[in-house]
């Protein structure tokens, strides 16, 4: 994956902490970034998939545990 630079402002509070986790933690500040990014990206993409499920039908308990074979009926 190609790599390129990214700029954001910051709170100095915020870098401090993140600058003390990091080398308390041996953490590559990078990699934390990165991953903290995909992170919410993926909570993002979760929420907006719960949004949609919401709008779908439901069927009884008893339906689906037929349609698995689990209902104890041959």
């Amino acid at each position: 994956m190609a790599s390129v630079q990214i700029s954001a402002r910051i709170d100095a509070r915020l870098k401090k902490a993140l600058d003390h986790l990091c080398r308390s933690r041996g953490i590559v500040m990078n990699h934390f970034i990165q991953e903290a990014l995909l992170d919410r990206l993926e909570e993002l993409e979760d929420v907006e998939d719960l949004k949609a499920i919401r709008h779908e039908p439901t069927r009884p308990l008893a339906e689906v545990l037929a349609d698995l074979h689990l209902d104890g009926k041959p």
